[in-house]
This record gives C-alpha cells, structure tokens and sequence, in this order.
C-alpha cells in the first residue's frame, strides 16, 4: 500500500508545482515578474501547509482514503516531506526531489476517473481554504489534466 500512497500523492504534487503563483500573499505584480515561483507562493513554509491541508483532505476522503490504509506514522512523514521537497525544488527553491516519474510510479495501481475527480475536488477544497485565485486555480487545472493520461487507468 505504500506505494500507492505514493504515487497518488506525487500526481497532486507534479500537479501543483507547475502552477503560477497562490499561496503567497497577494504581490505587486511587478514583484511576481520578478521573484521566483518559490518565492511567490510563500517558500517552504506556505508549501508544507499546503501540503498538510491537502494530505488530510486526501486521507479522511471516503474515495480516497484506501490509499493511507496500513501506513505507519513514519511513511506518512515520509510521504509529506518527498511532496514538500518537490514542490519547493520544482517551484525554485533549494529542495531536491528523488521520487519516480508519474507513468511508473502510477502503472499497475488502477486510478479510476472517479479518484481522479475525488482528488480535483479535495484540491479544490484547499484552494478554497488558501483562498487561491480564480487564475491561479485554472492554471493548476490545466497542470494536473496533462497528467492524468500517466496517472488514470494504469
């Protein structure tokens, strides 16, 4: 079950880094032309709220919370600090990430549609609480569609 905790979390997380800035409080946009992506969305720490915000939705989640069935306390940790990584290093910031590409760590592990839709509305549900922008949201969106061809069905 580890790994299908994994990699579902790592499809949210690729999907999430490619986005334009959110969680970062609302720059000039001058300020957003200058500054990194990392910088923009409030640096490590606006990330791992984000994360813990995200990853409680995703675990209490009735169609999704089979993925954390069987985890220890230690692989959750595990799982939040490989996400939070990635989003900082893929943002700009001075994170490294060592997970798997989305086609092999999602082949064999049978994400439906109806996952796929559960977690767009868990994500959504985070944005909600961030109060993330409509642009921002759409950007996101556009990020995490092209994904799913290496996520859903595999």
């Amino acid at each position: 079950m580890r790994i299908k905790t994994n990699s579902l979390f790592c499809a949210v997380v690729i999907a999430l880094a490619t986005m334009a800035p959110v969680w970062a409080a609302n720059p000039r946009p001058a300020d957003q032309q200058q500054a990194s992506l990392y910088k923009r969305l409030g640096g490590y720490d606006a990330l791992a709220a984000v994360t813990d915000d995200f990853l409680g939705r995703l675990s209490s989640d009735p169609q999704l919370s089979r993925f954390f069935k069987g985890q220890s306390t230690d692989s959750l940790k595990r799982i939040r600090t490989h996400i939070v990584d990635f989003l900082c290093m893929a943002t700009g910031g001075p994170c490294a990430y060592i997970g798997r590409d989305m086609k092999t760590a999602h082949t064999g592990l049978g994400i439906t549609e109806e996952d796929w839709n559960a977690m767009a509305k868990d994500l959504n549900a985070t944005f909600d609480k961030f109060n993330v922008p409509a642009k921002e949201r759409q950007d996101v969106l556009t990020a995490v569609a092209g994904l799913k061809g290496d996520i859903v069905g595999r």
